[in-house]
């Protein structure tokens, strides 16, 4: 895995003695910083250079307070680098010339003389949503290039760590999977994940909802049918195993299979073989079986309502996905995949997340799991009239009704807790959120800091 490389960032200021107080500041956070003292001088070096960060003042030598150079600065970035995201300073700071920068594209404001704990907590935020906004990017084109191939897996966070070691060390054999996790967390990715890094990846990927098929069809959905087998059998009928011969068969829902079905099931896994329903010749089953449920197969063994011999023949291996409210790393960088495919698809631009939006997804409980994350991007990328989707634009209910228990939670996961929530209901307004928790500025953008927030 190639190493992450230092953040990079811009400092546009003529003031050497500032540009330098930021230089060491950053210097001692590992980051590289580059100064450039002019206007011009800040183009020449984002249509060079890539940045993490620009951090530019406002006024430079044409005045010294309407800060009109730094404001037609903001108009030209976007030309150079979309993505660039622009932190301005000045010492001359009113409102007005605050919410013009910020609606000329500026993610933040910060006034000199500066606080050390906001400016880094910003910049380190921003750096924080240029990658994710990269490495969204970045599996779009890859999910782009294989959409004949297979899946692009959005998995980051150490929870989902033991899911991708499965998947790679399972996925290259025939051996059957069992793929258990709550509705939403992504299971038919995973399997279609093994099937294409399998030796059957250039046959056929065939899923089937066993839940929704009717048990007067079940053998007919399965194993196809003959002509005249039953009443309303006008034609052949290729069945699901024949469909994906040489190829993978993914049986989703497994446990919603009647009892009374699960013996046929059963026959066709041991024998690898059937017969299409009103036909007596016997057609080998060439296929991988994955499975995947929500259920706990192992209780509706013990309740009687699925068979163990069954439920042996389905787990030869068995991945457990994790739902999204355990895997907090992978719910920013799977919103910018969704977003890059949601623009794509209604042919909108976005440029990703204002920072309130980013706070509202990650407070979020998402109890439908990563099918809900989908569903909210693509109503954000419908609803919103700006260029980076906002907090109001995802539509999310507020999370108090989904809260975890505060029983089942440390004391630090409790503060962990209120912290988002409070940022959540102030738009993402840090010293408001700070006002709200009795804590001072510099002791809330602590506990951000420790919290990765």
């Amino acid at each position: 895995m190639a190493a992450i490389r230092s953040p990079r960032i811009l400092v546009a200021d003529d003031q050497p003695d500032i540009a330098e107080a930021l230089r060491l500041l950053f210097k001692a956070e590992g980051w590289r910083v580059e100064v450039a003292a002019s206007p011009q001088a800040v183009c020449e070096a984002v249509g060079r250079d890539e940045f993490d960060v620009l951090l530019s003042d406002l006024n430079y030598t044409r005045d010294t307070t309407s800060g009109q150079e730094g404001l037609d600065l903001l108009a030209r970035i976007p030309a150079l680098d979309p993505t660039l995201p622009v932190v301005v300073m000045t010492a001359w700071a009113t409102v007005d010339i605050a919410v013009e920068a910020m609606r000329r594209g500026a993610r933040d404001f910060i006034q000199k003389p500066w606080d050390n704990a906001r400016l880094l907590a910003v910049v380190r935020n921003q750096i924080a949503l240029r990658r994710a906004l990269r490495e969204g990017e970045r599996l779009a084109a890859a999910n782009a290039a294989q959409r004949g191939g297979g899946p692009v897996l959005v998995a980051q966070s150490p929870t989902m760590r033991p899911v991708m070691e499965m998947v790679e060390r399972v996925g290259p054999s025939d051996a059957t999977v069992l793929i258990t996790g709550e509705n939403g967390t992504g299971k038919g990715v995973i399997a279609a994940a093994l099937h294409a890094t399998g030796p059957r990846a250039s046959r056929p990927f065939i899923s089937v909802n066993m839940g929704g098929l009717s048990e007067a069809l079940f053998e007919s959905e399965l194993f196809g049918h003959v002509r005249g087998a039953f009443t309303d059998a006008k034609t052949d009928r290729v069945g699901r195993f024949e469909m994906a011969e040489g190829g993978t068969l993914f049986l989703d829902e497994i446990a919603n299979v009647p009892l009374a079905l699960q013996t046929k099931l059963l026959r066709v896994l041991e024998g690898r073989s059937y017969e299409r329903v009103g036909s007596s010749r016997t057609q080998q089953a060439d296929v991988r079986l994955v499975a995947a449920t929500n259920a706990d197969l192992r209780a509706e063994v013990a309740a009687g309502r699925f068979r163990q011999d069954l439920l042996f023949r389905l787990n030869t291996i068995e991945i457990h996905l994790p739902p999204l409210r355990e895997r907090q790393e992978d719910i920013e960088p799977l919103a910018l995949f969704f977003l890059q495919q949601q623009r794509a698809r209604y042919r909108k631009e976005f440029t990703g997340f204002d920072p309130a939006a980013i706070v509202a997804l990650r407070a979020h409980h998402w109890l439908g799991n990563v099918r809900e994350l989908s569903h909210a991007i693509e109503r954000a990328v419908l609803l919103a009239s700006g260029s980076v989707i906002r907090a109001a634009d995802l539509g999310l209910a507020a999370a108090r009704d989904a809260a975890p228990r505060l029983e089942d939670m440390n004391l630090e996961d409790v503060e962990r807790f209120l912290i988002r929530q409070t940022l959540a209901r102030c738009g993402g307004n840090a010293l408001k959120a700070a006002e709200q928790l009795g804590l001072s500025r510099s002791a809330f953008y602590r506990r951000l800091e420790k919290y990765g927030l």
